[in-house]
């Protein structure tokens, strides 16, 4: 076997792959440190951010009265109405007054026809005509029928008279032996057949009687139902000319000649003058807070009139929800549909109070945190607090901030997430 010899051949490396290691490190290595700069300052800037002094509202904490109440706006509604409803329905036929007339009760308003409603009246008078007639007809034969029996009555009688006679003077004559056995017989049966027929018609007298009594009451009842059911019906008739139901403005009449109105359409309303109420909306913040016979200062003409909360609707609609104010009587200088200032007194006044101006922060805060600037004013920092109630200008601080401190009271929305504001 040959002999194999290993020979070993030294390596000689090119500059460019001498340094292309070193270089590769230094790039790994640069890379590095431009990450942890980049993540650095993506946090320094999500805790701080430049703001422009001139673009944000800033207040101070002050101490003073707080004032727990509203400035509110209320319209004035009547504070009694009435509607104008039809009963039966038809078509407007006359128009017989306007809208915004001072009108008087019992006022004719309106006249409606209706031909089915006529129909109907003319065919319940046809049924108690027919049925007053034929209780007159059944009245008429039970007394005739009362009649018969009397007269049969009469004539038994007058039959048992005369054979009872006839009797008394058979008889001797029978004992004499002038009148035979066999006609006296006779006589008694016939005597005993007329009184047999006496007690059987008798008997038919009281049943005739009892019957009559009774059909003679059901006719009637009958009768009575048919005249209240075309009483109800003639009322419904009349009806078709409406008629003001009380004195006052005819407020709304929504009618029109020829127009047809279905049963149960409103067609106006009447409002008793001079009694008004307010109507006020309120945000649904306060709709734990509002109880009724709460103290509302009303702006008027002749001046403040205090009056109460008369009235809570706690639906909510649109965020808001509706009070009512009770006017007083007879109040001058209001009209349907105005709109006054209120003041809403909600009680729990504190004389010492700290106070922060209201702002549109709340919307992003929900009160509960606000940014307060340092004593240097170059800085502000985010700080959770704590805020009560509100009124028109005020919030209540319950906790959180000093008197005299800074806090920026316009809109977060550019920078709500920052924890620190470089004001410039």
């Amino acid at each position: 076997m040959p002999e194999i010899i290993a020979m070993d051949k030294k390596i000689t490396l090119t500059p460019l792959q001498k340094y292309l290691k070193q270089i590769l490190f230094t790039m790994v290595f640069l890379s590095l440190i431009s990450s942890v700069y980049g993540l650095s300052q993506a946090a320094i800037g999500a805790r701080s951010q430049n703001i422009e002094v001139s673009n944000i509202t800033i207040s101070p904490v002050i101490q003073g009265a707080f004032i727990d109440a509203l400035n509110l706006r209320g319209q004035v509604v009547p504070k009694t109405t009435v509607y104008l409803d039809t009963i039966a329905g038809g078509q407007v036929e006359q128009r017989l007054a306007e809208q915004g007339e001072l009108v008087t009760k019992g006022q004719p308003l309106v006249r409606l026809s209706n031909t089915s409603l006529q129909l109907d009246v003319m065919g319940r008078e046809a049924q108690v005509t027919e049925q007053l007639n034929f209780l007159r007809n059944t009245q008429m034969n039970m007394e005739n029928n009362r009649l018969n029996l009397r007269r049969d009555l009469l004539e038994i009688n007058l039959q048992i008279s005369h054979l009872q006679r006839r009797l008394k003077q058979s008889e001797p004559l029978v004992a004499k032996g002038v009148l035979a056995k066999d006609r006296l017989a006779e006589i008694k049966d016939e005597l005993a057949y007329y009184r047999a027929r006496k007690a059987l018609t008798i008997e038919r007298q009281e049943q005739e009687t009892s019957i009559r009594k009774v059909q003679v009451a059901q006719l009637e009842d009958s009768a009575k139902m048919l005249q209240d059911n075309l009483q109800f019906a003639r009322k419904n008739l009349d009806k078709l000319l409406i008629k003001a139901p009380i004195s006052g403005y005819l407020s709304e009449f929504n009618v029109e000649i020829g127009e047809s109105k279905s049963r149960g359409s409103r067609l106006g309303q009447i409002d008793i003058p001079n009694e008004y109420k307010l109507v006020i909306r309120l945000d649904e913040f306060y709709l734990n807070q509002v109880q009724r016979g709460m103290t509302v200062a009303v702006e008027l003409e002749s001046g403040t009139v205090n009056a109460v909360v008369s009235k809570i609707d706690s639906r909510v609609s649109q965020s808001q929800f509706q009070i009512e104010v009770g006017l007083p009587k007879n109040t001058q200088g209001i009209k349907r549909g105005q709109s006054i200032n209120t003041e809403l007194m909600l009680g729990g006044d504190n004389n010492d109070a700290l106070l922060l101006s209201r702002g549109a922060f709340f919307t992003s805060s929900g009160g509960h945190w606000v940014y307060v600037l340092t004593a240097d004013s170059d800085k502000a920092t985010r700080r959770n607090i704590n805020l009560g109630k509100k009124n028109q200008n005020y919030f209540e601080v319950l906790s959180g901030l000093t008197l005299g401190e800074q806090v920026i009271t316009s809109s977060y929305g550019n920078f709500d997430q920052a924890q620190q504001l470089r004001l410039q």
